[in-house]
């Protein structure tokens, strides 16, 4: 299991057999481990070997000492596809989307949510709280509800209907905010001083963190499965919509922990942070060489997930888009959910607003020369569309009238346009 946290910003440690949020300096806690002592038993061959059908496969890295102590409802291990070359896609030769909506409860925050939980359960916590703008809250609450623990959720009143129903359903306590997520945020900080709660807050824990790290550790394993390429290795670029920014942070610790295990050399992703133009903290702070992101002013965008005006882990990202030579691009809604309609037409994966966020953004960056043709490159689809149903139009679809014996008439237009 992990040795020790360490507060991110100036190194201190930190007790680890106790509840911790975040360090003396209000910066994130991140869990380090004695890589050396595994270093020989915990290798790729070992992984391949296993049986274990989720992300715990990676449990040396995790916070247990074996697979069987996870909360688990079979998170992780989700496709990586190779894009069709049709239509906008057409001239990319090795584009490839990482599906996160195979995930439990529909989106990447289930491996979140299974380690916090997973650890937050060993440690005694009762009842945990968290700000919600979309799919954190049903992942927050299917897990609690695995692990037998009490949930509270405060959540923007604009929030997806999808999000607040399925944590309704699942017994969660669910409270609505008319204001943004970070003043659902001050609620939680209350009531956790009040009630006593557990804050799973997006890096206000050291674990959600953990859990989204494994995202980058199957990334080689994929590569290694891909038709055409099969060997173990990492993207050239890799593209993430990016809210909190959790699972930007999380790869990029274990491209890191990777490369201390052997199992990688030094060279990186260049790993490009998306965000909407109404809610854009990263970028205006990556574009003006700032190393913290201020509040965004009147946060909006259509994509719950990327409206998120303030982030605690703002310079992790900040360090790990330098550090990767990478860049953070702005994507318009309009842009977005066009972005929705082409990666749904063309590659059959109905794709969140979010996942329509880096298509788009990918767009952008090779029309302006920054990706070269033949880079492998990697779009992070981060949840189902099914959640954001409430944002499309279906309306003037023809309705045939089965009685009509001309009816077929109607779709004739349709079919000899084929």
């Amino acid at each position: 299991m992990h040795q020790r946290l360490k507060c991110s910003a100036t190194g201190t440690q930190l007790p680890i057999d106790v509840l911790q949020n975040l360090g003396p300096t209000g910066k994130p806690l991140l869990a380090e481990y004695d890589l050396e002592a595994i270093r020989d038993r915990f290798t790729p061959d070992a992984v391949r070997t296993r049986d274990v059908r989720s992300m715990w496969k990676f449990w040396e890295v995790m916070p247990v000492d074996g697979p069987e102590e996870a909360v688990s409802l079979g998170e992780g291990i989700t496709p990586l596809l190779s894009c069709e070359q049709r239509g906008p896609f057409a001239d990319y030769r090795s584009l490839f989307i990482k599906d996160e909506s195979f995930n439990p409860t529909g989106s990447f925050k289930a491996r979140g949510m299974s380690a916090a939980v997973t650890r937050a359960r060993a440690l005694g916590a009762r009842a945990v709280a968290l700000p919600s703008a979309g799919n954190a809250a049903g992942a927050a609450t299917y897990y609690a509800a695995r692990a037998g623990m009490e949930c509270y959720l405060f959540m923007p009143e604009d929030t997806p209907p999808a999000n607040i129903i399925e944590s309704v359903v699942g017994g969660a306590h669910v409270f609505l905010v008319n204001g943004l997520i970070s003043d659902c945020g001050k609620l939680v900080r209350q009531g956790c001083d009040r009630f006593g709660w557990f804050d799973l807050s997006t890096l206000k824990e050291p674990f959600r963190v953990e859990g989204k790290k494994t995202m980058g550790y199957e990334l080689p394993f994929d590569f290694e499965a891909a038709p055409g390429i099969q060997e173990f290795t990492l993207p050239d670029v890799i593209f993430y919509p990016t809210g909190g920014g959790t699972g930007l942070i999380g790869m990029w610790k274990a491209f890191d922990e990777m490369e201390e295990l052997g199992w990688i050399d030094s060279r990186r992703p260049r790993m490009v942070a998306v965000q909407a133009e109404g809610c854009a903290p990263i970028v205006k702070a990556f574009e003006e060489g700032a190393d913290h992101a201020p509040l965004f002013p009147n946060a909006h965008t259509v994509a719950a997930g990327l409206r998120v005006p303030i982030a605690v882990g703002d310079f992790l990202m900040l360090q790990a888009l330098r550090k990767s030579q990478g860049t953070a691009v702005r994507i318009s809604d309009r842009e977005l959910m066009q972005g929705v309609s082409e990666i749904s037409r063309c590659q059959g994966i109905y794709a969140c607003p979010e996942g329509g966020a880096v298509w788009m953004a990918c767009q952008k960056l090779r029309a302006q020369g920054w990706l070269k043709p033949e880079e492998r490159i990697v779009l992070f689809n981060t949840g189902t569309g099914l959640k954001y149903n409430h944002l499309m139009n279906v309306s003037g679809l023809p309705t045939l009238d089965h009685h009509d014996p001309k009816c077929l008439d109607q779709v004739a237009n349709t079919t000899e346009r084929l």
